[in-house]
């Protein structure tokens, strides 16, 4: 019989804190952290349940090192524990109870191969019981190390791990790897031509999809015998098409993708449709809500359950008794908290949730049905204390032209919210969206006095394709207005004072960041852009000139968002900062990581020399061996203090 435990768990975590996390004591009750506790990264992140639910495996961070630790959950004890290194990890999983695949990905710059600075990811194998660290694919001289897809664990009785990887003689295929080795043998030939693809329980490929750049049509491909069958194809300029995973019964596979033809009359359209693998026939899914993710069984990998997230959290909806049996437990656990579901075990007995919020700088905790067990596992920011954890309020507002935006408003703590000062803060994407869980800038700008501002724009995901759809050629216009209406909204309502307003923001947010003085002036006293576009039409040449072909769907992406009508097109510089610079009325500070592959350093350095030739005020700081995701603790807390100093002098607080 397993030892029953409900508390104690979290003082283990924190104890390992000398080896694993920032080995900072907390600060006193009722004094406000410093600013470096918000601009660490998580003490305890990337939580991992083994497939018996009976181990616990996490990365910790101690100034720039990430330590795997792995914990047993029947007597409390440490398995092991594994130093990874000064390496950004992106993700952990379980091979089996003894074994963890943990991932990375570094900044190369490989000339010899063609690859000029790209982010790489590579996989190792941990065994912290015997202390072992293998590497995937390094010890085979025909491979290349670095992933070509992300590397998936098939079944739980010998679990089976594969990848796609290079090969300097045949390509690019799919591998199965020896955990023991990290020695890969050919699982099934790909190619370059194959898009993507799904495996079946038993690690076969039961579904692949192939795209053509040149003639943009995507094909579905489906598991026949040895080889495929082809059953659709679509012409797909920009919105690809995509597998998503295996259907309830496991006999079908579920696509997301434009089908008007399958779309029933006074019924509502949907993307999700599940493909039968015999009969290649196409059914409509709909569900009690549209999601913005689907859940799968661990083991089985069948669809058990969808996700969306909410204004006040993540909303889920389960197919399956035993997965909505657990949930519901999670959810009594944690009242009011909007858990989010991080991993369960295999059978589906216990699981690990996170949460985090108003008074929450998050939190992962650990359920066991068949214990009847509730255990607070870790803290992400054990530096933070609930009380220091401002208040994060859903915002609604009407934009110029009627359309509805939604965020977030946090206030600071013991002000009253009247005549604050404000700051923007821009979300990057633009297709991706702010929630409502805790977020290190907007909670850290909130402990220095400010009111933090964080809207869901249009053209922001999670509120319906036609509202992402309303942001398509709206960089600089109504994207950008569409921030500047929320000053205005909360300044009628007398929280802020619309002269003490700056904005703040990173990837696209760093472009709203610098198109506010220069687009939409009048509105802020100041700007801070972390790597953001300045020129959007340099942007869209250089994804044109690194991909196979010029003419790619991620150059149409962008030009469709931006509003470009093909490659150079020069309607773009009237809406490029970079061009317009001469137009800036307000102070902009530029942050840009060196080694970032998403957003190319030039594009600050260009706004910087164009803000110098103007004569406007103006910084440039550049962070060497930091990424577009300040991965790194020393620059992220850099940038966190350079921002709170540039506010200070432009925009202070009293």
């Amino acid at each position: 019989m397993r030892s029953v435990f409900r508390l104690g768990l979290a003082a283990m975590i924190a104890a390992l804190a000398p080896a694993v996390c920032v080995a900072q004591a907390p600060p006193p009750t009722g004094s406000k952290p410093p600013l470096s506790a918000y601009g660490a990264l998580p003490a305890v992140e990337l939580v991992a349940l083994s497939p018996t639910g009976r181990r616990l495996a996490f990365v910790g961070v101690s100034g720039e090192t990430r330590v795997l630790s792995v914990v047993d959950m029947d007597d409390r004890t440490v398995v092991g524990r594994a130093g990874i290194g000064e390496v950004k990890v992106r993700d952990v999983q379980w091979i089996d109870e003894e074994q963890v695949l943990v991932t990375v990905s570094s900044t190369e710059f490989l000339p010899d191969l063609g690859l000029v600075k790209e982010e790489l990811f590579f996989a190792r194998v941990f065994e912290p019981a015997a202390e072992r660290v293998t590497p995937m694919l390094a010890r085979d001289p025909d491979m290349f190390p670095a992933l070509m897809g992300p590397a998936e664990v098939v079944g739980t009785d010998g679990a089976t791990l594969l990848v796609r990887a290079h090969s300097f003689t045949s390509g690019i295929d799919l591998y199965r790897v020896d955990p023991q080795s990290g020695r890969a043998r050919l699982a099934e030939r790909m190619g370059r031509e194959v898009d993507d693809y799904l495996l079946g329980v038993d690690g076969r490929a039961v579904a692949r999809s192939e795209y053509d750049q040149r003639t943009k049509v995507w094909s579905l491909h489906l598991r026949e015998g040895n080889g495929y069958r082809e059953v659709w194809r679509t012409e797909a300029p920009v919105d690809l098409p995509g597998l998503v995973g295996l259907g309830l019964e496991g006999e079908s596979v579920i696509v997301v993708a434009d089908r008007p033809d399958l779309d029933r009359g006074g019924r509502t359209p949907t993307r999700f449709f599940d493909v039968d693998m015999k009969s290649g026939e196409w059914r409509p899914l709909r569900f009690e809500f549209d999601p913005t993710g689907m859940l799968f069984h661990p083991a089985t990998r069948r669809l058990i359950g969808v996700r969306r997230v909410e204004e006040d959290g993540m909303r889920y909806a389960f197919f399956d008794d035993a997965a909505l049996v657990l949930w519901d437990a999670v959810e009594k656990a944690l009242p009011g908290r909007a858990p989010e579901l991080v991993g369960w075990s295999d059978d589906l007995t216990s699981a690990v949730a996170f949460t985090s919020g108003t008074g929450d700088s998050g939190s992962y905790h650990f359920v066991d049905l068949e214990l009847g067990a509730f255990t607070d596992v870790g803290a992400a920011y054990p530096d933070i204390e609930p009380a220091h954890v401002a208040q994060i309020m859903p915002l609604s507002y009407r934009a110029a032209d009627g359309l509805e935006i939604n965020g977030y408003l946090t206030l600071p703590s013991g002000k009253e919210p009247q005549g604050l000062p404000l700051v923007v803060l821009a979300h990057g994407g633009p297709a991706a969206r702010d929630t409502a869980g805790f977020d290190w800038w907007g909670q850290a700008l909130a402990a220095e006095g400010y009111a933090v501002l964080q809207a869901n724009f249009r053209g922001s995901t999670g509120y319906g394709q036609a509202f992402m759809e309303a942001g398509y050629g709206e960089w600089g216009r109504k994207m950008q207005t569409d921030l500047s209406d929320g000053v205005r909204h909360l300044a009628g309502a007398g929280v802020i004072d619309p002269s003490r307003v700056c904005i703040v923001g990173a990837s696209y947010g760093g472009y709203a960041a610098m198109a506010g003085p220069t687009l939409d002036r009048g509105v802020y006293r100041c700007a801070v852009a972390v790597a953001g576009v300045s020129d959007l039409r340099r942007m869209v040449d250089h994804e044109a000139a690194m991909g196979s072909r010029r003419d790619n769907d991620t150059v149409r992406y962008w030009s469709r968002f931006m509003g470009a009508e093909r490659l150079g097109d020069r309607s773009l510089d009237e809406r490029s900062p970079a061009r317009l610079a001469e137009q800036a009325d307000a102070p902009i500070l530029l942050i840009h990581g060196r080694d970032d592959t998403v957003v190319p350093i030039f594009q600050s350095r260009a706004m910087a020399e164009a803000l110098r030739r103007a004569g406007k005020p103006h910084e440039l700081i550049e962070l060497a061996g930091e990424d577009h995701w300040l991965s790194n603790t020393g620059t992220r807390r850099r940038v966190l203090a350079e921002t709170v100093r540039f506010l200070g002098e432009h925009n202070p607080v009293d």
